[in-house]
């Protein structure tokens, strides 16, 4: 069972990997970049990932753990979907214990979903479709991921719209993708900070300043402290533009 996870680990990296680089060569190719430069870059990339990521899923285990391993706390486990889709169809496999009907399902959904996809292109004269990519993350994701890719694909709208109505609508659209990218990377970045106190303290939660009870308080909280950051960066980005 190891063996086959690991072996699958291995194929689904050099795809994933192999895919990456080839948008990035690909990339290039158009600002007509120096191949071997891009070359160079893209392998110091994979060696620094492979050397980064390990010890940083590591941290996370040690922190939180993730849910459906074994010993994992299901309150605080972090969620790996897709991790345990392998799981799953690798035990599935081997041990013969497989659920054949639905992956018969789930082909025949996504065989319908292109089909439907088709008609609404047709229809709509290309204004509008159905991404049959959509439907599949959406059946397997949890739906605390998938609705904040709805939040952030309505917030992204608008802020196009409001971009569009600038004196520079490419710069001020090309700011808000930087900025939408640095909260990203910022978010990872704090997480797996907050996962090296954890471990290190040796506490739960080092830098609680309130019981659990403040739980559902510090959800209503987030979100509006979430929702000020952006409104005081588009004010901000807006302000950028004009000055230009």
């Amino acid at each position: 069972m190891a063996f086959a996870l690991f072996v699958t680990a291995v194929i689904v990296a050099v795809a994933t990997v192999s895919n990456d680089n080839l948008q990035d060569l690909k990339t290039g190719q158009l600002v007509d970049a120096t191949p071997w430069r891009q070359q160079v870059a893209l392998l110091v990339g994979v060696v620094a990932g492979a050397a980064v990521i390990p010890p940083v899923l590591d941290l996370l285990a040690q922190a939180y753990g993730f849910a459906g391993s074994a010993g994992a706390n299901p309150a605080k486990a972090l969620a790996a979907p897709q991790a345990a889709l392998i799981s799953a169809l690798a035990k599935g496999v081997i041990q013969g214990s497989l659920d054949w009907d639905l992956l018969g399902m789930g082909a025949a959904i996504g065989v319908a979903a292109i089909l439907v996809d088709a008609l609404v292109h047709r229809f709509s004269q290309g204004k509008a479709h159905l991404s049959p990519l959509a439907v599949g993350l959406g059946i397997y994701l949890p739906t605390a991921t998938t609705l904040m890719v709805v939040v952030g694909a309505v917030l992204g709208w608008w802020a196009e719209r409001r971009a569009a109505k600038g004196r520079d609508p490419e710069s001020a659209k090309q700011h808000q993708v930087l900025l939408a990218s640095g909260m990203i990377v910022g978010e990872s970045l704090v997480g797996v900070l907050l996962a090296a106190l954890v471990v290190f303290s040796g506490q739960s939660a080092p830098l609680a300043l309130v019981g659990d009870s403040f739980g559902p308080y510090a959800l209503w909280l987030g979100g509006l402290v979430f929702v000020l950051v952006v409104v005081a960066l588009q004010a901000w980005l807006k302000k950028i533009n004009e000055e230009k």
